[in-house]
């Protein structure tokens, strides 16, 4: 064994566990199978949470470059709600996810790109972060299917103003759009499957979602390159098994909004560093429980509350009562702002 501890998987979740290992005097190989900057869509929104998480490791200097968020303009039909969200960062994944990996690797971690791995005897201990595919976690009936794209600032209308997050909801799934840093719109979806076979394709499927709530129509938005997920909400099999830990969306995932699914990977991966360096002292199996319990307090309850949301946006009749609720009492949305704002249980500090 040449290292410590092998972390598979350089998003956030990787990248961070990576850097608070290795800042625990322990030798770190982070690997990734893509090359770095990849571009990636989802997760380009971070929520008050999110960023109090940064806060808490020092690392706050990492979203120099985002975009402030103001507020969420929500829209069922053509009735949309404001909902205001101080706090928070738009930054696209290319900025973000290398600058974790520069911290990372400031802290003493060897990175290599390009690079796929087995854990089996490759470290003393490994940790998964590899996403939605990173464990055998099975879907669970009826999840939405995500995609993603970003059109240039050239074609993006006026109306999609930066420090807005842009959320267009139908019967077939909603679509998410923001500004990040260098004018680009990202957008982000989910969608039922058989929406998105009858609509042929992702990109058709956003326009209809987006003429549905009557915003602006964005130049070849049909025809930009989209990319698609697995089915979003899983639950994990094992959160950890012998000489292993799950952290990120491979610890399970719930359809989050408003840049809940970056707040969970930052503090989950903030609060297995401090039972991963123990299990590289010494191996026992009571470290599975502890992280069971331990992911559960950093990330638990939150996902409990993103299922209930998930489940009121596949009800067009409870989402168009919510919007019109919020249209004409926005302190409704006052609780649901503390909540995402409410910085997260993670165990570790800077």
């Amino acid at each position: 064994m040449t290292h410590d501890v092998l972390v598979i998987g350089a998003g956030p979740a990787g990248a961070v566990a990576a850097r608070e290992l290795a800042r625990r005097g322990c030798s770190v190989l982070l690997v990734d199978k893509a090359k770095f900057p990849r571009a990636k869509v989802c997760g380009c929104c971070l929520n008050g949470a999110a960023v109090a998480a940064l806060a808490r490791l020092g690392l706050t200097h990492v979203l120099a470059d985002g975009v402030p968020l103001r507020d969420v303009r929500i829209a069922a039909g053509r009735r949309s709600a404001r909902v205001p969200l101080p706090g928070g960062v738009a930054l696209s994944r290319e900025a973000l996810d290398a600058a974790l990996v520069r911290e990372a690797v400031a802290a003493g971690v060897e990175f290599r790109d390009g690079v796929s791995a087995r854990f089996e005897s490759a470290a003393r201990v490994t940790i998964v972060a590899s996403g939605l595919t990173g464990t055998d976690a099975p879907a669970e009936p009826g999840s939405r299917v995500g995609a993603g794209t970003s059109a240039p600032a050239s074609t993006v209308p006026d109306f999609f103003a930066p420090g807005t997050i842009f959320m267009a909801t139908a019967r077939g799934g909603y679509v998410g759009l923001v500004r990040v840093e260098d004018g680009r719109l990202d957008v982000a979806a989910a969608f039922d499957a058989t929406f998105l076979k009858t609509q042929g394709g992702p990109g058709p499927a956003a326009e209809a979602v987006l003429g549905e709530a009557g915003w602006p129509r964005v130049a070849g938005l049909a025809e930009l390159p989209w990319k698609g997920t697995p089915a979003l909400t899983r639950r994990a099999k094992a959160l950890a098994g012998e000489r292993w830990f799950a952290v990120g969306d491979a610890a399970g995932y719930v359809e989050p909004f408003t840049g809940e699914g970056m707040a969970w990977a930052i503090a989950s991966a903030a609060a297995v560093a401090p039972i991963a360096a123990r299990a590289v002292q010494r191996w026992d199996a009571s470290l599975v429980r502890e992280w069971v319990l331990a992911h559960r307090r950093a990330v638990g309850n939150r996902q409990r509350a993103c299922r209930v949301v998930s489940r009121v946006l596949r009800s067009p009749t409870l989402t168009a009562f919510a919007v019109r609720a919020l249209a004409l009492f926005p302190a409704l949305s006052r609780p649901v702002v503390a909540s995402l704002n409410r910085p997260l249980h993670s165990g570790a500090r800077a």
